[in-house]
């Protein structure tokens, strides 16, 4: 996928810019930022970081973010994830001009994308569904008529996977769409042929719960024998504990943190026609979407 974007950006003969803008310093994010620059830089893109101040408010960044792509002449924007608490994440991705949203998450690329016009698809949807495809056609295996399990139902991950894997009107997958509320997960995870998962769980325990489980949302014995898995979460969870049930840290007294998926893959691996690892899966396919979509806004432009 970069090399095509190369070769394309090569032919479009003027500079092709994203530029990220940040705002909380967080692990995960920084994670995918040095992702993006490294993939730009090959891919030929120029890749420019924005951070702007902690303490600013929701109206001074909607003004930044409607104003930050022309003023640094970028043809894509991406605004990273989280955000500090005080800001709504959702409300602020509103204030990207959608010309400049290389993320697909304004309103009106994503009403292109249940429409299956020609919009702005969100990178890591693109992603999983590119992956499922590619292993589909390794395992000579149709969608058509398969049970599809996506387990979380975001904006950015879960609803566009389903609405882009419905698109077919005579090949499409049978889609159940799975969340917090969901009752008895396993009953669905296990008659999956397909099982595609994006909750982050393991993440958001420790942390909002101060628990010393690590273990992964889906063990192997939610997994149908034979199943296609693509773990979308990224999760940077403690490496162990300490006998106070606190997270080790390092000689700066920093977390000692490790990145993990959803899936248990060690387990799940054997029983799996094919399952995408955490890190080294999804990941960089979505950075490479993303450039992708950065491409499609310059040559819309």
């Amino acid at each position: 996928i970069t090399d095509r974007i190369a070769a394309r950006v090569t032919e479009l003969g003027t500079p092709c810019k994203l530029l990220a803008v940040q705002i909380a310093d967080d692990d995960a994010s920084s994670l995918y930022t040095d992702m993006q620059a490294k993939a730009a830089a090959t891919a030929g893109i120029e890749y420019e970081l924005t951070t702007l101040p902690c303490d600013i408010s929701q109206e001074q960044l909607h003004e930044q973010l409607a104003t930050l792509a022309e003023r640094h002449h970028a043809d894509g924007m991406i605004l990273q994830m989280p955000l500090p608490e005080h800001l709504d994440a959702r409300v602020a991705q509103q204030a990207i001009p959608p010309r400049h949203d290389v993320e697909g998450v304004t309103q009106k690329n994503l009403g292109r994308l249940f429409h299956d016009d020609e919009g702005t698809v969100p990178p890591t949807a693109a992603a999983a569904v590119a992956l499922l495809r590619e292993a589909c056609k390794q395992c000579d295996v149709s969608l058509a008529g398969k049970e599809v399990v996506i387990v979380g139902h975001s904006e950015i991950v879960g609803k566009p996977i389903a609405t882009m894997l419905l698109q077919s009107p005579n090949e499409s997958p049978t889609v159940t769409i799975c969340h917090v509320a969901t009752q008895d997960l396993s009953a669905h995870t296990k008659r999956a042929d397909v099982l595609i998962v994006a909750a982050g769980v393991s993440q958001r325990r420790w942390r909002n719960e101060r628990s010393t489980d690590l273990s992964p949302l889906i063990s192997a014995d939610m997994i149908k024998p034979g199943a296609i898995v693509i773990d979308v979460a990224t999760n940077r969870i403690p490496v162990g504990f300490d006998e106070h049930g606190d997270p080790l840290r390092n000689e700066s007294e920093r977390i000692r943190l490790r990145t993990v998926g959803d899936v248990d893959t060690t387990a799940a691996l054997p029983l799996c026609q094919a399952i995408t690892p955490v890190p080294g899966g999804v990941g960089p396919v979505t950075v490479a979407m993303l450039l992708n979509n950065t491409l499609r806004c310059a040559d819309k432009k």
